[in-house]
């Protein structure tokens, strides 16, 4: 399902599972067309966040435009996963590739599969330091303060966060 209009959303790609960057470079190839990318982080080194005994992830996030509703793009994020080789596993496991909506225009939804803002994206920091990079006066639906002022408050606690490059020129 479509909108007529499009919308902005902002979006967490990570990776931890072999070659972590081709990862990510060929999920972002593989949004387009139904995800118009304006704007994308920096890639970030971070410690795995809850099940700790696992590899170092590759973390950044993206923003842009898209005419797909809600569920249509996390299809779109869930086959995506699929084609780049990831398998039911482990809760906060290993990944080859991850891939989240974190907000999508002023929308609020708390569905059975999906729910948005994304709910825990305000105590990972390897969510909030990307996101803030390209947006950091976003105040996400329902927040009271903004991702940039979050992800001060959540540098130093618990994640090592390392600017690991950009990916302009991938």
């Amino acid at each position: 399902m479509t909108h007529t209009e499009a919308t902005t959303v902002y979006l967490a790609l990570g990776a931890n599972l072999g070659d972590r960057r081709a990862a990510i470079v060929a999920a972002l190839a593989q949004l387009a067309p139904a995800v118009q990318v304006e704007r994308v982080s920096s890639l970030y080194e971070t410690e795995p966040a809850y099940l700790l005994d696992q590899p170092r992830f590759l973390n950044a996030a993206l923003r842009g435009r898209t005419t797909l509703a809600p569920l249509a793009l996390l299809a779109l994020l869930k086959q995506i996963e699929r084609d780049l080789g990831r398998h039911a596993g482990v809760r906060y496991g290993p990944r080859t590739i991850d891939l989240d909506i974190l907000v999508y225009g002023d929308q609020v939804l708390a569905g059975a599969s999906l729910t948005i803002p994304h709910p825990r994206m305000a105590e990972r920091p390897f969510v909030l330091v990307p996101l803030a990079e390209i947006a950091p006066d976003l105040v996400p639906p329902g927040w009271q303060r903004s991702v940039g002022a979050l992800a001060h408050d959540v540098r130093g606690h618990g994640d090592v966060i390392t600017c690991k490059g950009d990916l302009a020129h991938a």
